[in-house]
């Protein structure tokens, strides 16, 4: 069990959607960046989608020469997305399940059936001095698989967690929770480093803070959301204090 501070990584893909809606340069992703580490945030996670949809290459290695704080960089496990972080050389690089056709990552990577494929990309990446991390669902036995696979994090999604506390489903959002919490237990014994990450807000992120064994959260949509009205400064800063209150209460 760990009592470190618990660390906001912000993720501003959605300043780039924005951006990307009209074409052009504005919103530059890379400002919101460097706003959200003048608030409080730990590290910046990006994702370089295939189809580029939101963040471009050229956020990227912007973002690298730009920040203070650590990059993450959220990834396919393709030899193309292995090739750019061998280039850009970004603090850690999360490996993350991707479909063309959905909205946002759903669900978390499939590190049993696919450990052939992953496991030469993971090697590679950590002989670069990247940290990997895998965005995976929150259970044990994956817990399991991730360490055989010598990957040093993972991230567990929270986004049944999330759409659970934002229905009110009392019964499953516990559920849920306690997913989670036996995955992190599970994973830090282990000797794994536990992240979490999807779809949280202001409303449902204290109780997975509140978990010990969590280091790491990592938190866009909802930040770019409710800077809309109250302005990134202030919406990292909020989310910072929640996750404080939370962990030290």
């Amino acid at each position: 069990m760990t009592s470190e501070k618990l660390r906001l990584g912000v993720n501003i893909d959605h300043v780039a959607t924005v951006r990307n809606a009209r074409g052009g340069d504005y919103p530059d992703p890379v400002r919101a960046a460097l706003l959200a580490v003048e608030a409080g945030a730990d590290g910046i996670t990006a994702h370089l989608r295939e189809d580029r949809r939101h963040i471009r290459d050229t956020d990227i290695a912007a973002l690298k020469r730009g920040l203070s704080v650590p990059l993450n960089f959220e990834m396919a496990a393709t030899d193309e997305m292995v090739a750019i972080a061998l280039d850009t050389r970004p603090h850690a690089a999360c490996l993350v399940p991707e479909k063309r056709e959905e909205r946002t990552t759903e669900g978390g990577l499939d590190i049993v059936g696919g450990r052939e494929h992953l496991a030469p990309r993971i090697r590679a990446l950590a002989e670069a001095g990247i940290r990997v991390s895998l965005f995976v669902e929150p259970e044990p036995a994956i817990m399991d698989a991730a360490r055989a696979l010598g990957a040093p994090v993972v991230e567990l999604h929270t986004g049944s967690y999330c759409e659970a506390a934002l229905e009110d489903d009392d019964a499953r959002t516990a559920r849920e929770l306690a997913r989670i919490r036996r995955a992190a237990e599970h994973g830090d014994g282990l000797g794994l480093e536990i992240h979490a990450g999807h779809g949280l807000t202001l409303g449902s992120v204290g109780p997975v803070a509140a978990l010990p064994q969590i280091r790491e959260l990592n938190i866009g949509h909802s930040l770019i959301a409710d800077a809309i009205f109250v302005g990134l400064d202030r919406a990292v800063r909020d989310m910072r204090a929640a996750m404080d209150r939370a962990r030290h209460p």
